[in-house]
Order: C-alpha cells, then structure tokens, then sequence
C-alpha cells in the first residue's frame, strides 16, 4: 500500500464518518419534529410512530455524538452502533411511510440508513 492510497483512505473514512454523522443530525432532528405533531395516546398506529420517532432521534444523536466527538473508539463497537443506528433508522422509516404527512421524515431515516450503510462500507 502507497502512502497516497493510505491517505485517500484516511479521507475517505473521515469523509464518510462526517457524512455519516450529518445524516444522523439531520434524521434526529426529521423524527423529534414528526413526532412532536403526534398526539399522545392517539391510535396504535400512531403510537408505534411515536415511539420509533423517538428512539430513532435518540439513536441518531447519540450516533452522531460517537461519531464527533470520541475519537479512540474500537473498530466493532463503532461498527455495532452505527449498524443500530441504519436499522433503527430503516423501521422508522417503514413506520413513518404509513403516516400522511410523514414523507420527508422518512425520506431523513432513510438518507440516514444510506450514510450509515456507506460509512460501514469504509469500515471493512
């Protein structure tokens, strides 16, 4: 391996973890929104959403803060959490789909689940 190959990977992986990180704000802040117009204690359907819009928010801001901030991290556990993060964002998503009104904070889920599955690409 070239040092030049060395470093394009090196700004690749800092590329992708930012990226990655980005789409996770981007998705928390999509799902505390969504969620915020759901009534509690409205209909089952409504309440799943609630409830993946939350936990989706928390996963993703909790993703993007391991992601900027904690910078001696081992390898599988960043791979563990950004991979709940993808899945996470992925059932959020299928939940908020079935909601009128919920299109662009699936479409954030979704972008998320993408940047993640990228990022986890970089890492292997």
């Amino acid at each position: 391996m070239t040092p030049q190959t060395s470093q394009q990977q090196l700004y690749r992986f800092l590329e992708d973890r930012f990226t990655c990180a980005q789409a996770c704000t981007e998705c928390a802040r999509a799902c505390s929104v969504r969620v915020s117009l759901v009534d509690p204690g409205g209909p089952e359907s409504h309440e799943r959403m609630r409830r993946l819009g939350i936990m989706c928010a928390e996963v993703c801001d909790t993703t993007c803060r391991l992601l900027c901030e904690e910078n001696h991290q081992d390898e599988e556990g960043l791979r563990g959490r950004v991979d709940r993060c993808r899945r996470v964002c992925l059932e959020c998503a299928g939940a908020f789909e079935d909601h009128p009104g919920a299109e662009s904070a699936a479409a954030a889920c979704r972008a998320c689940a993408a940047a993640c599955s990228d990022f986890l690409e970089t890492l292997a």
